[in-house]
């Protein structure tokens, strides 16, 4: 038998006026029937526009397929080249032979269209069968991907649905044609870890039922360890390394295999530096980096600070959902219920749980950028919920916040240079020009940027570029307190590894204290001394970071930590 899917020496070009960008360079692989194949790597190494190329979703110009072939077997083996189709004979196979589901479902669907319709329609476009037979069908579909009320989310808009629920419509609309080869591009990226456990369970249950093969895109080795059977392993447009996912994961052979499985904070102690790609591609420099490092056992938790720098008492954030003719609230949704904590001087607070739970609206509440509805703040023997808010604009010197997309956190008009001396002239600190030039200078050289990017606007960076200029922001006015909302989850494991580390030394550096808001425990074990985790607006249990993560009391707690994905040792394959 063929292989179901079988690329060979495909090359991919993208011209532009300033040159031509080589993507992908002579690559080869088979999908088999049946079979899970794990495409993995960071951003910009290859793996989209391979998954794109496929289904022929690549714009041309400017992309150009300067060579190869990628080979597609139907029904009754009929190998089919799927470049030298045209589009009319792309419209037969995407969708119904071949299904995507993309990494952002909210941009995948169509805000205007129910989700029931949307699925409907591919269903229609590629099957000879009724409007009624076919929501008969939609529904069904719902149901397998075990989505709640099939019937009621069939009506529902894509607005009215969680993250997860909004994926799994995608994954009901990839399957509902019942294809031969599933592409999940990153489909779990930016989902809790609870919901991907589920999302990855899902789809390893429908390829074992409908024995498809699935091409998985991920930069996560995590991931793969839960997921694949075999795994191919791309760097700048390259394969470096395919085979089994056990033999990749026990005997990795290319240095940069070696990094991606070394980088994850779940295989470090506590504070230690971690492992970036760097380190292995140039190992004359750091001739010492084992390949890959067990997870560390549980740690006793060093002596914690304990003079207290903020205060939470009784505090409450309610958000009204219906309200009478008079618009006066008649239920409300607590966000923040009730919740008294203390934060120390100079200690990282790790702040977990899934979305929903309060987080990000804590975190927020305590800076005064959303209002509370009961309780106080202190800050400094200071209370916040007292001030006015006119009163509140010397104190936010003090007080910082990184965001989790730095990208809409920064002006796109304004230089970095500009966007990092902007708050040194709000707050009045520095009085020339030169001052603060020399000042934004100096904070790019502390989060690894070069002084001449200050003339540069944000679109010219990447991601992690980007969180380190927004860093370099929080920083510029020499902040006590910073509160981090899931800064690093959107990133990629060695440039998340990279944000990371500079945080530890900037935190050392400069002594300031930060709440740490994640949904990813393994992280916030690595990067807090305390973790609060959070479940429905209340705070289901709290202590040093080791003892949550390596002993927890809550089943809340247990279930996150189990959904982390895989390790790295042999026995976790």
């Amino acid at each position: 038998m063929h292989p179901l899917l079988c690329i060979k020496n495909l090359s991919v070009d993208f011209t532009a006026e300033s040159g031509v960008t080589h993507a992908l360079k002579n690559i080869s692989f088979t999908v088999n029937r049946g079979e899970i194949l794990a495409l993995v790597g960071e951003s910009g190494s290859g793996k989209s526009v391979t998954s794109l190329s496929i289904l022929q979703l690549l714009p041309s110009p400017p992309a150009l397929y300067t060579a190869g072939e990628i080979l597609f077997s139907e029904e009754g083996n009929t190998v089919t080249s799927l470049l030298k189709r045209d589009r009319y004979g792309m419209q037969d196979i995407r969708g119904n032979k071949i299904a995507m589901i993309f990494q952002e479902p909210m941009t995948s669907l169509n805000p205007v269209l129910s989700c029931g319709n949307q699925v409907m329609e591919a269903i229609l476009q590629h099957k000879k069968i009724t409007r009624a037979a076919a929501r008969r069908q939609t529904i069904a579909w719902f149901e397998k991907v075990k989505l709640p009320d099939p019937g009621g989310v069939f009506k529902r808009y894509p607005h009215q649905l969680s993250g997860g629920q909004k994926q799994r419509v995608m994954i009901a609309m990839a399957m509902c044609c019942e294809p031969s080869l599933l592409i999940c591009d990153e489909p779990t990226t930016a989902l809790d870890v609870t919901v991907q456990k589920t999302i990855l369970q899902l789809i390893k249950e429908l390829q074992q039922q409908s024995g498809m093969g699935v091409i998985f895109i991920t930069h996560d080795l995590g991931v793969v360890a839960e997921i694949a059977d075999r795994a191919v392993v791309m760097y700048k447009g390259e394969i470096v390394e395919q085979d089994n996912v056990k033999t990749i994961f026990t005997r990795p052979q290319h240095p940069y295999t070696r990094a991606l499985l070394a980088c994850r904070p779940v295989n470090h102690r506590r504070g230690e530096r971690l492992p970036v790609v760097s380190d292995f591609l140039e190992p004359k420099t750091n001739p010492d980096i084992p390949a890959v490092k067990t997870a560390a056992p549980g740690l006793s938790s060093s002596a914690l600070p304990q003079e207290v720098l903020m205060k939470a008492e009784h505090l409450s954030v309610w958000f009204p959902v219906q309200k009478n003719f008079l618009g006066k609230p008649l239920r409300y949704t607590k966000a923040v219920d009730d919740l008294s904590f203390d934060l120390y001087k100079g200690e990282t607070l790790g702040l977990v749980g899934e979305s929903g739970c309060g987080k990000t609206t804590l975190g927020r509440t305590l800076l005064r950028l959303i209002e509370p509805t009961a309780g106080k703040i202190i800050y400094n023997q200071s209370d916040l919920t007292a001030r006015k808010r006119t009163a509140l604009h010397a104190l936010r010197k003090e007080i910082q916040i990184i965001f989790q997309d730095p990208y809409s956190s920064l002006n796109p008009r304004l230089t970095i240079g500009s966007a990092i001396a902007e708050p040194l002239k709000v707050h009045r600190l520095l009085s020339t020009e030169k001052e603060r030039k020399d000042k934004v200078t100096e904070l790019l050289e502390k989060v690894n940027l070069r002084p001449e990017h200050f003339n540069r606007y944000p679109h010219e960076f990447s991601g992690g570029q980007r969180q380190r200029i927004v860093i370099a922001r929080a920083l510029a006015l020499n902040p006590s307190f910073i509160v981090c909302d899931e800064s690093v989850s959107a990133l990629d494991v060695s440039v998340q590894a990279q944000v990371l580390n500079l945080l530890n030394e900037l935190k050392k550096e400069f002594g300031f204290t930060v709440i740490f808001i994640s949904h990813d425990l393994s992280v916030v074990r690595y990067i807090s001394d305390r973790i609060m985790v959070m479940n429905k607006g209340r705070i289901e249990e709290s202590g040093p970071a080791d003892e949550i993560y390596g002993h927890p009391a809550s089943d809340y707690t247990k279930k996150l930590i189990a959904s982390i994905p895989g390790g790295f040792t042999e026995t976790a394959l």
